[in-house]
């Protein structure tokens, strides 16, 4: 079966720099793993992507060493599969608050008698290899997304379910769970409190834990911390980014000098 190049990384301890993609194109996402991202999440929560685009956008990543995944909408059997069919290599799913809804993340992502994920991986097969099957359970990455105060009453009640390999902070939820202000990077103290100890139990319990970040400072102080998956924006604010980068210094600029005047 084909390497997950993102469990590699985590063998060797190092950090996975991933992408985000919110627009809902084969090509874009095509560019951007061409960048040399070790990984690129799809999101299906917040981005504008139906799953039909999902598809041709995991086709445009597999023409690079970029490892696929996908963000799904919600807890729910029928569009984690889908994803995985579809070539996922690891899936992140929100809002996982108690121990029951990571058990089921993981029941529904695992084949039986361990699980309960219906066979039918259409275009894993292409993507993984024949071997997918018997391989599969042991090369997804199932990521359970920790943003909620309930789901900090419930971290190690979470993080002791059998099979789970990650956590993944989204900083914006988890601040307004706490009354805070709810931004990626510069998050109030007490966001910060619970940032630090949501990695300390990620760690006593063998996960490797992830963060959203807004900018590559913010990412870089989060390595250092001990994240090793590390999102830095997302393929539209880098658009968007770089479109006001190059305005500003257009109309930074002087006017054009007169080359003349026409006499009439």
């Amino acid at each position: 079966m084909r390497e997950n190049r993102l469990r590699t990384m985590w063998q060797n301890d190092q950090a996975a720099i991933n992408g985000w993609l919110a627009i809902p194109n084969s090509f874009s996402a095509e560019t951007m793993a061409h960048q040399g991202w070790d990984t690129l999440t799809i999101d299906l929560q917040h981005g504008v992507i139906d799953y039909q685009t999902m598809v041709t956008m995991l086709q445009a990543i597999s023409t690079t060493a970029t490892v696929p995944i996908v963000r799904v909408p919600w807890l729910e059997p029928g569009i984690l599969m889908k994803a995985l069919d579809a070539g996922a290599y690891g899936v992140i799913c929100p809002m996982v608050n108690t121990r029951e809804d990571a058990q089921k993340l993981v029941a529904w992502t695992t084949y039986a008698p361990r699980g309960t994920r219906s066979f039918g991986p259409v275009r894993a097969l292409l993507y993984g290899g024949s071997d997918y099957p018997t391989q599969a359970d042991k090369t997804i990455v199932r990521f359970a997304m920790i943003e909620t105060a309930q789901a900090l009453d419930n971290l190690d009640a979470i993080m002791s379910v059998e099979g789970l390999d990650a956590i993944y902070i989204g900083p914006s939820d988890l601040s307004l769970a706490l009354g805070c202000r709810p931004v990626f990077d510069n998050v109030d103290p007490p966001v910060e409190q619970a940032i630090a100890h949501i990695l300390e139990r990620a760690t006593a319990h063998g996960l490797k834990a992830g963060i959203h970040n807004g900018v590559p400072e913010g990412a870089l102080a989060r390595v250092a911390m001990g994240f090793r998956f590390i999102t830095v924006s997302s393929d539209a604010r880098l658009m968007a980014a770089g479109s006001q980068q190059v305005l500003a210094k257009m109309r930074a600029a002087p006017p054009a000098a007169s080359h003349g005047s026409a006499t009439y």
